[in-house]
């Protein structure tokens, strides 16, 4: 069972990497998901799969039962899952913001900064007043 969880997470892995090298901008944003819902996977498997029992202390009992499952991956992916989404939404407002100002989301053609060249190819003239 582990095998399959392990194929299909590199899958998504695999997938999101896949759509992160495209040119477009939405499916680099959609790989960046991807990879972040793989993440969350690995941490949830890593915890365990199999266990009914959930990660809560019976009443008069001061630890978890034996046969509970663990409630620190649990955690880590409820952290994971808000960084991801503020992550996603950061990415979203950022492509949106950029179609609007440059009306393109095809990475080869957002070629402003380089057509206005570098700032230290130019000499800067001494203004009046200053010595050289």
């Amino acid at each position: 069972m582990e095998f399959l969880y392990a194929l299909s997470i590199g899958a998504m892995v695999a997938a999101g990497i896949y759509m992160m090298l495209e040119r477009h901008a939405v499916r680099v944003v959609l790989g960046i998901a991807m990879i972040a819902a793989a993440a969350n996977l690995v941490i949830f498997v890593a915890g365990g799969v199999g266990t009914v029992v959930p990660p809560v202390v019976p009443y008069g009992e001061s630890v978890l039962a034996s046969n509970a499952a663990n409630p620190l991956p649990q955690a880590l992916v409820l952290t994971a899952i808000v960084i991801g989404f503020a992550l996603i939404s950061f990415a979203i407002v950022l492509a949106y913001r950029t179609f609007r100002v440059l009306g393109t989301l095809d990475t080869d053609a957002m070629t402003v900064a380089e057509n206005e060249g570098t700032p230290f190819t130019h000499r800067a003239e001494p203004s009046e007043g200053t010595r050289p």
